[in-house]
């Protein structure tokens, strides 16, 4: 995995996701309450705070959880809640070290279809469906991991040039695009909310 993200708008935080399998699945995790960009510079400042060039599954999964969270909390905090979600992304840690050694990118190497990858992601902890679907299409579109039928097990996110998440995002037009459709998805759920409202009365 060596590859050019575009989603922290920062060329080293952008740099260590492209390159580090750990840090663009801390990214998505991150990726909730908060900016895009915020969320994957996220990798990138934990590992400065934890003086390294990348992060390791191993050494997260054994901070002390205090210091971890304190981490985080440090200004600029990682994220608006960086207390839960320190705890989040050592759970994450805990369970890749358990299950695949600490290893991130053992996650897909020998997946076989995209529903087995996909269930993989969903086991994750703090990965729900909609994460691991935009997971799982990111890595197809811009990360090179494409088991067969990859497409279909991502859903909507999967499909060619959707703009609907950050597996589309690869620089400022796009990302503009992806906005503007989260923009349209709010107002219509803002929408739906109002008349819902009203035929209630």
């Amino acid at each position: 995995m060596d590859v050019t993200l575009h989603l922290a708008q920062q060329p080293e935080a952008d740099e260590l996701l492209g390159r580090s399998p750990l840090a663009a699945l801390v990214g998505m995790l991150l990726d909730q309450q908060i900016p895009m960009e915020w969320a994957f510079a996220g990798p990138y400042a934990i590992a400065q705070r934890m003086g390294a060039d990348d992060l390791d599954a191993h050494e997260i999964a054994a901070y002390d959880p205090e210091a971890f969270a304190a981490l985080l909390a440090t200004k600029p905090a990682v994220h608006r809640y960086p207390g839960s979600m320190a705890k989040r992304i050592q759970q994450l840690c805990q369970y890749l070290v358990e299950h695949y050694d600490g290893d991130a990118a053992a996650l897909w190497k020998d997946a076989a279809s995209g529903t087995e990858l996909l269930s993989r992601l969903n086991a994750l902890p703090g990965y729900g469906a909609q994460k691991s679907q935009i997971f799982l299409a990111l890595l197809g579109k811009q990360l090179g991991v494409r088991p067969q039928g990859w497409r279909e097990a991502a859903g909507a996110y999967g499909d060619p040039e959707s703009f609907r998440s950050v597996a589309d995002i690869t620089g400022p037009e796009s990302l503009a695009k992806v906005r503007a459709h989260k923009q349209e998805l709010k107002a219509a759920a803002k929408a739906a909310k109002g008349s819902g409202k009203s035929a209630d009365k």
